[in-house]
């Protein structure tokens, strides 16, 4: 299935660094695109140009307060107190020069992806520069600035009466996005994610299921630690599902994290390339089963930037353009260009070799306790189809 879909892209995206020896390091997303160009699976006319968010638009979201001190700290103004009171100047989210333009570009670049979508050019869209889900109204967090996609999801609700799933599939629980529509009936979140007992940010846990009228629209799947592949896919895609059927959404947007892979420094998760290629082909599914195609792509967590996220991504776009995954060995071309930057060795493959990691002794007993916080968190889904068939 070939489908419209529009690809937001812009050098400028590496304007987002914090240091030099930061994690976050945004030449990812230079990497999946030269990846796609090189497998001749991104074309110029799919390409769409980012733009900068408003501050009205950062407003939907952040306070005035906040924004103006991203403001400040970008033009080496704000003192470390102040900046510590915001979240920044922190080890994760240190202070750099034109912080707030920077940001401001990749809040931009997500509402260019909606736009396209909802002014009917594309079907799909993606922006690998967005997904910054653990940014707050008041406060930056786990490096993030600003929150694209809440601010997103706001700017769909205030131009629409669209209802709108939140899908998050990165290894960090998404909290930033949960907690800016945990009263909203219309916002469905659900995130499934590495258990806060082990990774920052520390929730994400069953029970945070939403306040008042938003009680019932915000779905955890907090996984245990080396989780593999057949158990994450097996929990994902029956969640997505009873989720989806349950809330009827009207628009979906995925925040596609790559960091629930084995060799992330960052996580202790052992999935593989299959994840990459399973989660976008469920979410594409759904988009057209119930939202008449309507579905927004996002980037996220990912801090192997040279073995993998550049595959994960490219796999994202081609499912969502295509329908169907990449397969067999990378483009010759793409690896002499980046190996000799590279600290690593660069994969061969699209997919992982067997025995890729080592045996993760207690698979079984992680299956067992993974498939009972699935149950737990899709009771509430059951109990409401038993007293509403």
């Amino acid at each position: 299935m070939t489908c419209s879909s529009s690809f937001v892209f812009s050098e400028e995206f590496t304007r987002y660094r914090f240091r030099e020896d930061h994690p976050f390091n945004q030449q990812r997303v230079i990497m999946a695109k030269d990846l796609l160009e090189k497998e001749h699976a991104l074309t110029d006319t799919q390409i769409i140009p980012p733009r900068v968010a408003t501050e009205q638009e950062l407003k939907l979201v952040h306070h005035p307060k906040y924004i103006n001190a991203v403001k400040r700290g970008g033009e080496g103004l704000l003192t470390e107190s102040e900046g510590l009171e915001y979240g920044i100047g922190t080890e994760d989210t240190p202070i750099f020069s034109g912080m707030h333009e920077a940001s401001s570009l990749l809040v931009g670049s997500t509402l260019a992806a909606i736009d396209s979508v909802l002014q009917g050019k594309a079907k799909h869209s993606i922006n690998l520069g967005g997904g910054l889900h653990h940014g707050f109204e008041r406060k930056a967090s786990g490096f993030c600035i600003y929150n694209d996609g809440a601010v997103g999801i706001k700017y769909i609700r205030q131009h629409t009466d669209y209802k709108v799933l939140y899908v998050d599939t990165d290894a960090h629980h998404g909290d930033g996005v949960q907690w800016a529509f945990y009263d909203d009936p219309n916002v469905c979140t659900f995130s499934i994610h590495e258990t806060g007992r082990y990774l920052f940010p520390g929730t994400g846990n069953v029970n945070e299921r939403g306040l008042k009228e938003g009680y019932g629209y915000s779905f955890n799947l907090p996984i245990d630690a080396f989780t593999e592949d057949e158990s994450f896919i097996q929990l994902y895609e029956y969640a997505f599902r009873q989720i989806v059927d349950y809330f009827k959404p009207d628009i979906i947007i995925t925040q596609n994290g790559a960091d629930a892979h084995f060799l992330d420094p960052l996580t202790h998760l052992c999935g593989t390339m299959k994840l990459y290629e399973k989660i976008p082909v469920l979410a594409h599914q759904l988009a057209h089963e119930y939202c008449e195609g309507r579905w927004i792509a996002l980037g996220g967590g990912g801090y192997d930037i040279w073995r993998v996220v550049p595959r994960a991504w490219a796999q994202l776009w081609k499912i969502m353009s295509t329908g169907t995954p990449f397969t067999g060995p990378l483009p010759t071309l793409w690896r002499d260009h980046w190996q000799s930057k590279s600290p690593v060795e660069l994969p061969l493959c699209w997919d992982d070799p067997p025995g890729a990691y080592k045996e993760i002794p207690r698979k079984q007993e992680i299956s067992e306790k993974n498939q009972k916080i699935l149950e737990k968190s899709m009771q509430f889904i059951l109990n409401q189809k038993k007293f509403n068939p």
